[in-house]
């Protein structure tokens, strides 16, 4: 698909089924490479759902001060990432841009001035996914930025905002990771599931306030305890989250799926809402 049908096929963005809402726990780089339960886990939701005309991902690995959306033709893939294998580097996702989109995003968002950006791309909490739901790449997709200097509330009133897009084809994924210490994963557990009793005792309580709509404990995740303290102790992976959970009308179902830690201190837990 051409960039510019997008305007076309949508007319500006007309109005669709109701597309599905993805939060995905991304997990490793090599995931992008790698064949295991979780990109299988990826590939069979991605058979699940309606195809979308254009996806929306609101990544842990882009922090800005403000919000931007990226808004060029062809965005790059950022190996935004440290002593993997030649291979990973050498992965190209060649998805289209859409500055359509991305206006129109803009102009959707009112609770804060969004800038257009043409120069970061697609990180590889994008790719290294989108690669697996869709692997042949011919699907627009613009990335959304986490401003650092907002608290979770911000961030979740304004996905809100984006909720318009779910009727007009597009397919809007968080990205990160519910649980996700890096400073504590056990290195010699990464080929089992393991979660140390605090990430254990943190993950079952997210997925319980997910499963029970309770949004308010969520977004008030620093007031959840020492588990969640140590699960979130930076809030760039727990984010995508709350953009997703946002976006769940009341009746809509959640789904998990690819729901196991790794690593001790990691979940990858992914839901599918609608």
């Amino acid at each position: 698909m051409k960039t510019g049908e997008l305007t076309r096929i949508t007319g500006p963005l007309g109005k669709t089924e109701k597309m599905p809402v993805l939060f995905i726990g991304h997990g490793s780089p090599m995931n992008a490479i790698e064949e295991n339960e979780f990109v299988r886990g990826f590939r069979k939701v991605s058979s699940e759902i309606p195809r979308p005309k254009a996806i929306i991902c609101i990544s842990a690995h882009w922090e800005t001060a403000g919000t931007y959306i990226t808004a060029m033709e062809r965005p790059q893939t950022i190996h935004d990432f440290g002593g993997f294998p030649r291979e990973l580097y050498e992965v190209q996702y060649p998805a289209p841009g859409s500055p359509e989109l991305a206006m129109e995003a803009k102009g959707q968002i009112s609770k804060t001035e969004v800038g257009l950006n043409t120069n970061w791309g697609l990180d590889h909490g994008a790719w290294s996914v989108i690669k697996h739901l869709y692997p042949k790449a011919d699907i627009p997709v613009v990335e959304l930025s986490l401003d650092y200097y907002q608290g979770p509330q911000y961030h979740y009133d304004l996905a809100k905002e984006l909720s318009a897009f779910r009727e007009k084809g597009v397919l809007i994924i968080g990205s990160g990771n519910m649980v996700h210490n890096l400073r504590r994963v056990a290195w010699d557990k990464l080929e089992e599931y393991y979660a140390y009793d605090w990430a254990l005792e943190a993950s079952d309580k997210m997925k319980q306030l997910i499963l029970n709509g309770d949004h308010s404990s969520l977004i008030n995740f620093s007031r959840q305890g020492k588990s969640f303290e140590l699960a979130i102790p930076t809030p760039e992976h727990y984010l995508p989250l709350l953009y997703a959970l946002a976006l769940k009308d009341q009746n809509e179902e959640t789904e998990l799926f690819n729901d196991h830690p790794v690593g001790g201190s990691l979940t990858m837990t992914s839901l599918k809402i609608g």
